[in-house]
């Protein structure tokens, strides 16, 4: 059974189911690997410190993926004397095990820590959070960690558990899941992507999270899902025309460059490759708008998916309503298009007085736009996969019929939807390059000229 479409997906989700911590002296705490993808969303949320605890299973012998305990940082260790006594296991056998796990998690803090501090958690409430827990070994650990360096309170929050280890959580003083199924066979079954979160990522979302809090000041959260510093991060409805379109808007501060995304056939604002883009640029410090371009009654009359007309009149409802948004009224927008997405925003692009900045197109179909193509005045990125070759073609094609500042951008290795690993990575680096350049405010890039 699926639960959540991704990290970010769960993150979000959490973080709503957190925001009475909204105010108060909280640190989250991510379990790397996975979990810290969880946490960077609810600390987002919540406007409070991301940190990590490192911690290492360990597996039982004959079936490695299986806990038979864990460690963590200063010296911390819970073991699950029912699991050691059902394998018989010895203590030879634990000790060879966590010596070799133990050389393995003080490298992995090595790197985690190199030129950061750890956060203080002396007197505060430290608030754990994960991708999900099977066994809850890992998590026990991370509890006594966190007690171990001061914290006065210790919350643990998931996603995903069964009840039963839920029930054994004792060194947490408040637990908080969200979804415990009846039938829970692996963390990794409730979800819809659960690819692996690498080093280097955890160490980007951290630094990005350091940034983020070095230049807010901190403040109590305001209404309607602004939070410090002018931030914003809330679920939005937006009026266009007979119907009302559901979105999320995250704006980092006021006057930031703002995305606004346009999905393709088949998703919306849950895509989790449109999800994963959106985060790699609020991380650089824009603001994102994912949105669902129809309604729910709409989308079931699969005409209106290809009605490229009617996706650019709401992609265009959209950004006017969005220049009505404190803090974004005179803010540049880009538009990021995927899939037939990318034609509505480049036919949007063509109206007159769009006023559209930049248009990033993923695995797009431009020449959806056709004739409106000669009229695109923003600079337009196209990121085709070198396997899409019918897309390739079409994208070539229509780089030819634009007149504006274009590149074409080839991921070696990516097919359409770009789900080889690290192609979608790529995809989003170029994209945050492409919007950094083009949507800093009008003076930043006046200067740039100029110096």
């Amino acid at each position: 059974m699926v639960v959540f479409e991704n990290r970010v997906d769960a993150g979000r989700q959490l973080a709503r189911r957190l925001a009475s911590f909204r105010g108060r002296d909280v640190v989250v705490l991510g379990l790397p690997r996975g979990g810290v993808p969880v946490a960077h969303e609810v600390a987002e949320f919540l406007d409070a410190p991301l940190d990590v605890i490192v911690v290492r299973k360990l597996g039982v012998p004959s079936q490695p993926e299986l806990a038979m305990g864990a460690i963590g940082e200063e010296g911390a260790r819970v073991l699950e004397e029912r699991t050691l006594r059902h394998f018989g296991i010895t203590d030879e056998q634990v000790e060879r095990i966590e010596e070799r796990e133990r050389s393995v998690l003080e490298a992995r803090t090595a790197r985690f820590r190199e030129g950061r501090q750890r956060v203080d958690l002396t007197g505060r409430t430290a608030l754990i959070v994960d991708d999900g827990i099977a066994t809850g070994s890992t998590a026990r650990v991370a509890c006594r960690i966190a007690r171990q360096l001061g914290a006065a309170r210790v919350v643990l929050a998931v996603p995903v558990a069964p009840e039963e280890a839920l029930g054994r959580m004792q060194e947490a003083d408040e637990v908080i899941c969200l979804a415990t199924p009846s039938h829970f066979t692996a963390v990794g079954y409730h979800y819809r992507d659960f690819t692996a979160t690498e080093d280097d990522e955890v160490i980007r979302l951290l630094d990005a999270a350091r940034r983020r809090h070095q230049v807010q000041l901190p403040g109590p959260p305001r209404p309607g899902g602004a939070v410090a510093g002018g931030a914003v991060d809330e679920d939005v409805t937006i009026p266009a025309g007979q119907v009302r379109l559901e979105g999320h808007l995250s704006l980092p501060s006021p006057g930031s460059g703002v995305v606004v995304f346009a999905h393709g056939s088949g998703s919306g604002r849950h895509s989790p490759r449109n999800q994963h883009v959106a985060s790699v640029l609020r991380q650089a410090g824009l603001g994102t708008l994912l949105l669902d371009l129809l309604s729910p009654a709409e989308e079931a009359e699969r005409a209106n998916v290809f009605d490229i007309q009617l996706l650019a009149g709401r992609l265009l409802a959209a950004t006017q309503w969005l220049r009505g948004r404190p803090g974004a009224g005179n803010a540049p927008v880009g538009y990021f298009g995927a899939s037939t997405g990318a034609g509505a925003a480049l036919w949007a692009a063509a109206e007159p007085g769009a006023g559209v900045a930049a248009v990033v197109s993923r695995g797009g179909r431009p020449d959806l736009a056709d004739q409106r193509l000669p009229q695109v005045q923003a600079p337009t990125l196209l990121i085709v996969g070198s396997e899409d070759t019918e897309v390739l073609g079409l994208n070539r094609w229509a780089q030819e019929a634009m007149r504006c500042p274009t590149r074409l951008a080839v991921v070696e290795g990516a097919s359409h939807l770009f789900e080889e690993p690290g192609t979608l990575d790529e995809a989003a680096g170029l994209a945050r390059e492409w919007f950094t350049r083009h949507l800093a405010p009008v003076q930043e890039r006046t200067e740039g000229v100029t110096r």
